[in-house]
């Protein structure tokens, strides 16, 4: 019972559930009504946040390279740094649904070619500027253009048009797309000042804190921004430290140097959580774990060649031994049950005499080389291991070079023909395939280019009819699965860490990790 009534608790103190609800369940256990009263008090009371104090994160991704412009962030550390300052017009809700952020409501005509935007009355930048509605169409103009290194360029190109009609912000696209919203949700578009366009690196934005100090790849401190227009950012100050390594990472947690991680490593998860005063969230999602090929380099530029490592690749065995039970097998296309037009394919098995049939007919003489290292996902050297293993027993040749941590976001990936990344997912199939699968994407890692991809993606966003876009989503996912050079053999969950010292965290929040990268804007320190 003690168990249940935790349970139950806990969901007062997360907000999921009603005194009426608590009293009734309560009751069901056979506590009496007046202990469950005085129960569901003390967790409502628990439910409040504590303002004040500081929280201090340990994350890896970093990289003395990064920059402070949101157009240009590629890890998990430059996402929560712009969390910290920064907001775009609407965000994901805990559900996968949309919340205002900049803009307060949204509609769009009924052929989903045109979108209205209201901004929020009153609110400020973090040096006291109004936000304007020329702000918004500024930031939108500096993600756009074939000039942009923007991550948000693949989503703008289908935007022809942004206008600043009083408080309103109107977007005119070439074709009907029913999820514009959650793709101008995207992390780097966070409103600025004139869009950024005076200096992109300034980190003044509409987000609940002020960044205050900052040595990029090492170290960032914010404070309170007193300006802020909403009700997440308890604490006066939030310092983040980049910890790469990943037992250096959880020693700083157990040991008090900060209060929570990301990226807590499956191998070990299970001692962590056993630790006094830590606790360890799974959230299951989009996330996943991949080995991408250049598809206009060869030998990549040989399907012949992509197919072999495909059907070369032990699946299960890489989440078995990688994952320890964190995840989920992959069949080499971005999207899983997460994404809410998902259709299954037959799931591609480890065989190697298929992938040996596809070498020999490829003809390539030489040994494939893979970039990897610990940056790129937890276990990737592991992971890489594996699979020259697993290749092994088709007679296919694979190196391994291990680059290092610094740098590999700007020198390895999206640069190299062959290397381990990762992939937090995004809301809709959409969003995901405009990001890193249509021909123009800036994020195109796997320089996968398909006119006929292409051509359904377009055609996908104007279709209302769910059944047709389903099907049509279920074709674009068997294109990649068969043509594409994504080699994805799992969806990773989000495994992270908080300490006893704060309160507020809720599970099951749709996005990335650390709730969507809201952990500490969202949790306090205990009184």
């Amino acid at each position: 019972m003690s168990s249940q009534l935790d349970y139950l608790k806990l969901r007062v103190a997360q907000g999921r559930m009603s005194r009426r609800e608590f009293l009734g369940r309560a009751g069901a256990l056979g506590i009496t009504a007046a202990l469950a009263s005085s129960l569901y008090t003390q967790a409502a009371r628990a439910a409040e946040p504590q303002k004040g104090g500081t929280i201090r994160m340990g994350l890896q991704g970093g990289s003395t390279t990064d920059s402070l412009d949101p157009a240009l962030a590629t890890n998990q550390v430059a996402l929560m740094v712009i969390r910290l300052w920064g907001e775009s017009l609407v965000e994901l809700d805990d559900d996968g649904g949309l919340i205002g952020k900049v803009a307060e409501s949204w509609e769009s005509s009924a052929d989903a070619k045109e979108w209205r935007f209201k901004l929020r009355p009153g609110i400020q930048f973090s040096n006291g500027q109004d936000v304007t509605a020329e702000d918004v169409v500024a930031t939108m103009e500096r993600h756009s253009g074939e000039e942009s290194k923007s991550g948000a360029l693949g989503i703008m190109r289908s935007i022809v048009n942004v206008d600043a009609q009083g408080d309103e912000v109107v977007f005119t696209l070439d074709s009907g797309n029913a999820d514009l919203p959650y793709l101008i949700a995207d992390y780097h578009l966070p409103i600025q000042p004139n869009g950024g366009k005076d200096d992109a690196a300034a980190a003044i934005g509409t987000g609940p804190y002020i960044l205050k100090d900052y040595e990029m790849g090492v170290r960032f401190v914010a404070e309170k921004n007193p300006n802020y227009w909403g009700d997440i950012g308890h604490a006066e100050t939030i310092e983040l430290i980049v910890i790469n390594d990943n037992t250096a990472r959880v020693a700083a947690l157990q040991s008090g140097q900060v209060d929570m991680i990301d990226r807590v490593p499956p191998r070990t998860a299970g001692l962590v959580a056993r630790a006094p005063g830590i606790n360890v969230h799974q959230t299951s999602g989009p996330g996943h774990y991949v080995f991408i090929m250049h598809c206009d380099t060869a030998p990549f530029d040989n399907n012949d060649v992509r197919l072999a490592l495909k059907h070369g690749i032990n699946r299960q065995e890489m989440v078995d031994k990688v994952l320890f039970g964190y995840g989920s097998v992959g069949n080499d296309t971005p999207i899983n049950a997460s994404y809410p037009l998902y259709t299954e394919i037959e799931q591609r098995e480890y065989d190697p005499d298929k992938a040996k049939f596809h070498w020999d007919k490829a003809g390539v003489d030489e040994p494939i080389l893979l970039r990897t290292s610990d940056i790129s996902f937890p276990g990737a050297p592991d992971a890489a291991a594996l699979f020259q293993q697993s290749l092994q027993q088709a007679g296919i040749p694979l190196e391994i070079k291990r680059e290092p941590n610094d740098g590999y976001w700007s020198e390895v990936w999206n640069v190299q023909p062959f290397c381990t990344s990762y992939w937090g997912g995004r809301p809709t199939q959409d969003q995901m395939y405009t990001t890193a699968y249509l021909s123009t994407a800036d994020w195109n890692d796997t320089k996968f280019r398909n006119e006929q991809f292409d051509q359904m993606l377009i055609a996908a966003r104007a279709e209302l009819d769910e059944a047709k876009r389903t099907q049509m989503y279920a074709d674009m996912g068997m294109i990649i699965h068969n043509e594409g050079g994504l080699i994805c053999p799992m969806f990773n969950d989000f495994v992270d860490a908080t300490s006893d010292r704060l309160a507020g965290w809720v599970e099951g929040v749709n996005g990335f990790a650390l709730m969507n990268s809201y952990a500490p804007l969202r949790m306090w320190v205990k009184a």
